[in-house]
Parts: structure tokens; C-alpha cells; sequence
């Protein structure tokens, strides 16, 4: 049996897809490159978004056409498109076998003949990883409830992994050749808050606790964690990046808005001065850090000098990167049951693109002071150019993409001595691989 998963959306969605497949590899399945040669189809879905949301239909659409041609295949629907009531997705889509939220495979296997896999199954697999570096989701869930956001909706409440378990997933992956985890949650400090105290201790593990468990791991080199909410960001928790060495200086950190009226009505739960307080916190303690953020414009009412304030905001503070989203109004959330999508398009991608050129010049900046600088690189792999050339790549600490020519191997931590520089990536050149200081 064969089957074939197409992914769209955040690290969360990739893991899911990893998961299921993992359990399908376990069962005897074999994945394939095109649905036509599967006989199971998975569409894992974004609906954050409106275009990762055309992106889905899009392709349901193309399986409907294929299924019309005489293929046979199961269709199977999952991730953020899927509510807990599936009435309305199953009379659009009569042809789909299965719809499934996240991380709830079961309706998926059910329609392929695995009705009970028993309560063991689904913990007890992990994913096959295909190069050294991979994700592991720690938390589920939303409670933070942003006027704009669907999560909540879609994948439920805040629901933490023990530490075991994690520890459990992180060991079959460095036994498996990886070398950098990416700690995963929606709102990742909160991991752990919704767990029993630990024997001899008071309090739940947070996650500088699951951190420091899982840093004498052989095989790992790395740590990385996705994606901060400033209202659960502490400082035991950012002392533990500055203490680990195998803990990045990176953290993504979304801000949204640089006006304290667009939080508000957001409802993002933090003022300006209680998001730059921790920004700052974080500059001061933590090393070389590379800090990234999310920005949404053209949010509800959102006038031209609340735009200014967010874009004076980057100005000022300069982050290593920004992902950067023009609102769309999304049915179920908050926002669109109480307040009115009121900003023109043009509008919209006018600011998009402001914001993407100040963005554009800053990175620029601070990658030029990179320049003549040695930096650890984790190599990722090799890409072949037109022109025949087949640098290798990987990411700094920091998670800036490095191009390089040396001697080199998937895996490897190498020493890359930066020639170029530009607003989106860094080029240069490799030392044999050797032991690298912990922190460049």
C-alpha cells in the first residue's frame, strides 16, 4: 500500500505530517512522489491564512479530477481546515473519505482498514527523519485566544507532553543521525503549566526544566525553540539559553502590532512596554542573539498612524527578521464575528510592502557585520546550481541561512568564514570539520 501527504502551514502541520507517516511506515505502507501512484491521499491543511486555505481547495479539487479519471485512491483531509463539526466541509467535499483535526489520526486509519490501533500506537511513534535536522512538538494547543486567530479553534486547548516522552522522541532521533530539535508550540513557554509538579519539586516543568533534561542527549547538538508568546516568556527561562550550550541565542518573538490600541483589540494580552521589557530583557543577557518577530498589517481599523507605529517600531528595534502578513479575515474567530475587516486591500499590500522594504535594508545591515566573521554552521545539505556549482548549506545559532564551499557532510558542525552578505542569506567558506566551539 502507498500513500502521499502534501503539507501546507507551520512547523506544527510538518510534524503532524511526520507523525502520520511514521505510522503508516510502521504499518507496511510506502510514501510516493505523485497521488495518482497512492492509495492513500492526505491533504494537511492551513487555514490561517487565506491563501494557504486556496492552496488546500486547490488541490482537492485537482484529486477530484483525478479520482474522475478512473483513479482510485482514499482522499483524507487534515489539519486547521477541520473543525470539531465537519457537516458543512462534508457536504462541500462529498468525495473526501476522511476528515481529521490535528494530531487525531484516527479517522484517516479508520478509512483505510485500522480501526484500532490500540491506546500505545500513536505515542509510541516517531518519525524516520530524512536529514539532521527535525521538529518536535512539546505542547498542542492555544488558550491565548487573539481576536484574529483560528488555532484555538482548530486544535484545541493548551496540552502538554511529559517530559518522558519528549525525552523518549529526541533520543530515537539523535540515534537516527540528528543533530539540531526544534522544540515546537504555539505558544511554546507555556509548556508545561498544565502538568503535575515532578518528584521534589513544587511547581510543573516549564520549558527551561524540559531544556535542561534533554541537553545530555548524545548526538545533539543543537536546541532551538518555536514560537515565544511575550506574556510567557520569563527570566529563568532565558537564563537557561545563556547557561546551555547547546541552546541557540534565536528566539522568534511576534509582536503583531506596535500600537497598543491594534494588541487591544487583537487581544494579545501585553501592552508595547511589556513586550520591549522582555525584548530588551533578552538583548541584555542573552549573547549574539539573533531575534526574529511576526507582524500582521491592515488588522481591523487598523488608520495610518497605528501602521506608523509599527513600523517606527521595527525601525527602532532592528530584529535579525520579520514574517510579515497582510490581515485576512478568518471565519470562526473572534474578529470576524465582532469586528469589520475594514482595511482596503490596496491598503493592506501598500503597507506589506513598506514594511517587507524597511525589513529588507535592516537585515542587510546586520548580516554585513557578519562579514570576515567565522560562524558555526550545522550543514543541512547540498543544492546544485545552474551553473553545475553545488554549495552546500546549513544555519548559524542564529538561523541564518549560510551558502558554503569546503569539504563538508550533511550533519557536519562546521566553520564558515563569511564572504558575502545580503538581506537574505550569508556566503562563504569552510574549515574541514572539526570541533567547533560551542558558542562562536
Amino acid at each position: 500500500m502507498r500513500y502521499h501527504i502534501w503539507t501546507v502551514g507551520c512547523q506544527m502541520n510538518v510534524a503532524d505530517s511526520h507523525k502520520l507517516a511514521a505510522g503508516l511506515d510502521r504499518l507496511g505502507w510506502a510514501s510516493v512522489e505523485k497521488p495518482a501512484d497512492a492509495d492513500l491521499v492526505v491533504l494537511n491543511t492551513c487555514s490561517i491564512r487565506d491563501h494557504a486555505e486556496q492552496r488546500a481547495l486547490s488541490k482537492l479539487g485537482a484529486l477530484k479530477k483525478l479520482r474522475s479519471q478512473g483513479n482510485e485512491f482514499k482522499i483524507a483531509v487534515m489539519g486547521c481546515m477541520v473543525g470539531l463539526n465537519t457537516d458543512e466541509l462534508r457536504r462541500r467535499f462529498p468525495y473526501v473519505d476522511a476528515f481529521a483535526r490535528p494530531q487525531q489520526f484516527e479517522p484517516i486509519m479508520e478509512a483505510v482498514g485500522y480501526e484500532d490501533l490500540g491506546g500505545e500506537f500513536w505515542p509510541a511513534t516517531f518519525e524516520t527523519p530524512d536529514g539532521p535536522t527535525a521538529y518536535v512538538p512539546i505542547i498542542h494547543g492555544c488558550d491565548k485566544f487573539c481576536t484574529y486567530c483560528i488555532v484555538p479553534y482548530r486544535r484545541g486547548r493548551e496540552r502538554s507532553r511529559t517530559v518522558g516522552d519528549i525525552r523518549d522522541e529526541v533520543e530515537h532521533l539523535a540515534a537516527r543521525g540528528v543533530r539540531e530539535v526544534t522544540l515546537l508550540g504555539q505558544t511554546v513557554e507555556a509548556y508545561g503549566h498544565d502538568l503535575p509538579p515532578e518528584a521534589g519539586r513544587s511547581r510543573p516543568p516549564d520549558l527551561g526544566d524540559l531544556l535542561r533534561a534533554l541537553h545530555d542527549i548524545d548526538g545533539i547538538a543543537r536546541f532551538r525553540f518555536l514560537t515565544s508568546y511575550p506574556k510567557d516568556m520569563t527570566e529563568r527561562i532565558i537564563d537557561t539559553v545563556v547557561e546551555l550550550p547547546k541552546v541557540c541565542e534565536f528566539f522568534n518573538i511576534p509582536v503583531q502590532s506596535g500600537d497598543d490600541a491594534v494588541l487591544e483589540r487583537m487581544r494579545r494580552g501585553y501592552t508595547m512596554r511589556e513586550y520591549l521589557e522582555k525584548f530588551h530583557l533578552i538583548r541584555r543577557k542573552v549573547p549574539n542573539v539573533a531575534i526574529t518577530t511576526d507582524l500582521i498589517v491592515g488588522f481591523c481599523g487598523e488608520t495610518d498612524e497605528e501602521f506608523q507605529h509599527s513600523y517606527d517600531l521595527l525601525a527602532e528595534l532592528e530584529f535579525d527578521k520579520v514574517h510579515v502578513a497582510a490581515y485576512s479575515d478568518r471565519p470562526g474567530t473572534i474578529a470576524h464575528r465582532k469586528l469589520e475587516d475594514d482595511v482596503p486591500q490596496e491598503v493592506k499590500m501598500a503597507r506589506f510592502h513598506a514594511i517587507e522594504q524597511l525589513e529588507a535594508g535592516i537585515s542587510a545591515r546586520i548580516n554585513s557585520r557578519l562579514l570576515g566573521q567565522e560562524v558555526e554552521v550545522l550543514v543541512e545539505g547540498q543544492k546544485t546550481k545552474a551553473d553545475g556549482e553545488s554549495p552546500w548549506y546549513g544555519r548559524s545559532r542564529g538561523n541564518k541561512l549560510v551558502h558554503f564551499s569546503g569539504e563538508a557532510k550533511a550533519g557536519d558542525l562546521v566553520t564558515v568564514r563569511i564572504d558575502r552578505a545580503s538581506a537574505w542569506s550569508l556566503v562563504g567558506t569552510a574549515d574541514a570539520p572539526a570541533a567547533v566551539p560551542a558558542r562562536p
